[in-house]
């Protein structure tokens, strides 16, 4: 078993002596330990002199007392320090060299050029709180990313183990959040593509060697709560999420490729605010934007090459939050909206039937009847509901033929698969489709503005109170273009906690 002893390579930079002063050309900090299998082959970060005195570069090397070393990775960007500094990395150097890593990081997405003209920001280190858990992070999630593409079978499960259990730590989760807001929001969405691509290669490859150490699902969510908004954040890749059902046979191999490439990425707003009354508080939230989408996580050109296209993968088919108070001592009552339908669009619905009788030398006979009727679908649906002091949200999409089914627990039949003409066909572009263009959706508070509100004593004024957010998300894939039977759901769970100040 390998030592799950964190790794702080921040203090080592930190106390790399000055540099005239090595006794060697290089200084190595240990990230992966040996293991009882490779009891002499170990995963480092090293620290390397150049030539010439005032440029140093780091490199991730698998050390071992068998094999001469071997260079994962080496920075690209030389770091040029002052050799006769005592002190040669302070604060400003490791910031500088933080931001070097961040960038090859970003490297490794396939959608790079989506981002060109997004700078990397270098802010100096009164602006960056808790530097020493980032560039941790950093360097950790750095070598996660190296070793799933770069490590040698004999080093990588446990070495890729290792490192997944030091990310999904409490504070290296805080401190991924930390690095997301200095980043801002579309280095967020790069960041987060480029991992989770990593992440996705990586379960594929254990569920083909059918590992006993099928990875945790990969999901990062955080919650901000200020100026009178909630908002969770959300990214998961679709190969981490729980399989609810799926058909029998299974996919081809194009199809699944599609499949796996992907991941969620969702928003969720309320927006929030205190009315305090003669006798008690109300405290009201308003659904402000929801925001999911299926992204793929490599280009369009591979997943023509070897998939079955971008536009076969799953949709959203139910999202469902609960809002609750953690601590419910103050609270009188819970009040929701009445559920509501997305604005109903009308469809024409025609049943024809024509024939012919037409022999030689004869009298002709033809016959043609029509019959055409108008029906309102509202594919979305919102229900509201309470449970005690919970208040539950749900949006189902629903099967557009007659007699409409919830999407998310139900399977397509082969007849409506076959038809060009079903609502799923074509999703993605038609003028009266249940998504955006890009596969996801959209419920704004101009069409879901319904409010919840919980009635509290006033003796709750002046406090902080404390809201759970609890969401279970489904996908669910449906042939689009692409000639096949196969059809699957899959379900996600995250929680995040909320404060709300009662003043």
């Amino acid at each position: 078993m390998m030592s799950e002893k964190f790794p702080d390579v921040f203090t080592w930079i930190q106390n790399i002596p000055q540099i005239t002063k090595w006794r060697t050309t290089s200084l190595p900090f240990c990230i992966c330990p040996s293991t009882s299998d490779f009891p002499n082959s170990t995963l480092n970060l090293t620290a390397q002199k150049s030539p010439s005195p005032k440029v140093v570069t780091f490199s991730i090397i698998v050390q071992s007392n068998n094999h001469s070393p071997l260079y994962l990775w080496t920075t690209k960007q030389e770091l040029s320090i002052n050799p006769n500094s005592p002190n040669p990395f302070d604060e400003l150097t490791i910031i500088s060299l933080l931001f070097n890593f961040v960038e090859t990081i970003l490297t490794y997405t396939s959608n790079s050029s989506n981002y060109s003209t997004i700078k990397i920001p270098n802010p100096d280190s009164s602006k960056i709180g808790g530097l020493k858990d980032i560039v941790n992070t950093v360097i950790l999630t750095l070598s996660f990313v190296v070793c799933v593409y770069e490590a040698p079978l004999y080093l990588r499960e446990n070495c890729l183990n290792t490192l997944k259990n030091h990310l999904i730590t409490c504070h290296t989760r805080r401190a991924t959040i930390s690095l997301m807001k200095l980043l801002g929001s579309n280095l967020e969405e790069q960041w987060m593509r480029t991992v989770n691509l990593a992440f996705t290669n990586w379960i594929i490859e254990q569920r083909r060697s059918q590992s006993t150490k099928i990875t945790t699902t990969p999901l990062f969510s955080y919650a901000v709560s200020a100026y009178g908004l909630w908002k969770v954040q959300l990214y998961c890749p679709v190969e981490a999420m729980e399989v609810e059902r799926s058909s029998n046979p299974t996919a081809d191999s194009r199809l699944l490729f599609s499949l796996k490439f992907n991941q969620l990425e969702g928003v969720m707003q309320f927006n929030h605010k205190v009315v305090v009354r003669d006798n008690w508080i109300d405290v009201i939230v308003k659904i402000d934007n929801i925001r999911y989408d299926v992204i793929k996580l490599v280009n369009e050109k591979l997943m023509s090459r070897r998939g079955a296209g971008e536009h076969e993968k799953h949709f959203p088919s139910r999202i469902s939050l609960q809002l609750t108070p953690t601590l419910q001592t103050d609270f009188i009552s819970v009040s929701v909206s009445k559920s509501s339908n997305n604005p109903g669009r009308e469809f024409e619905v025609e049943r024809s039937i024509e024939g012919s009788f037409d022999p030689p030398n004869s009298l002709g006979l033809r016959v043609a009847g029509r019959e055409a009727s108008t029906m309102t679908m509202t594919p979305w649906k919102l229900e509201q509901s309470v449970l005690g002091y919970t208040a539950n949200l749900n949006w189902i999409l629903y099967d557009s033929s007659v007699g409409g089914r919830e999407v998310f627990s139900t399977k397509p039949s082969r007849f409506s698969i076959m038809s060009p003409r079903s609502w799923f066909k074509d999703r993605y572009a038609r003028a009266y489709r249940s998504f955006t263009r890009r596969g996801g959706v959209i419920f704004a508070g101009d069409e879901y503005g319904e409010s919840v509100v919980w009635k509290i004593g006033k003796g709750a004024l002046g406090g902080t109170m404390e809201w759970e957010i609890k969401g279970f998300i489904w996908l669910t894939y449906w042939p689009n273009k692409y000639k096949t039977f196969y059809h699957e759901t899959r379900r996600l769970e995250f929680t995040q906690l909320l404060n709300l100040t009662i003043a």
